[in-house]
């Protein structure tokens, strides 16, 4: 229990520190974890297990795309692949759809690989 109680702690002090980059990052690593875990209850025909985490999957997106700031032209470009993201989310969570979640994965790993260049080059100038 202490130990569960210390990991907490360092978590939430991880968050509370972590600049927004590093926070969009930890989004997109909770995602994929949630989405991996949903592919797995999938395999498994845990279809409760399967909702829970597909669920956990389309909160971050709405959280991604509820912070887009729309001054920048990209953030269209953004919206719309969260979009794209959400509704394949949703197919899949109806249809427990292995091969669905398999593509949301793929997309969320092209997307925190493509924040981690993006943080490492502004880390760079």
């Amino acid at each position: 229990m202490i130990s569960n109680q210390g990991y907490a702690a360092y978590n939430q002090n991880k968050i509370m520190t972590a600049s927004p980059g590093e926070l969009t990052l930890m989004l997109y690593e909770g995602a994929i974890k949630f989405c991996n875990i949903a592919i797995v209850a999938v395999e498994q025909k845990n279809i409760q297990k399967a909702h829970e985490n597909i669920i956990k999957v389309e909160r971050i997106i709405e959280e991604f795309r509820a912070t887009l700031n729309h001054k920048y032209p990209v953030a269209e470009d953004f919206e719309n692949v969260y979009k794209y993201i959400y509704d394949r989310l949703i197919e899949a969570n109806i249809k427990k759809d292995k091969e669905i979640l398999e593509e949301v994965l793929k997309h969320l790993r092209t997307m925190r690989d493509t924040w981690k260049e993006v943080m490492q080059k502004a880390r760079q100038e």
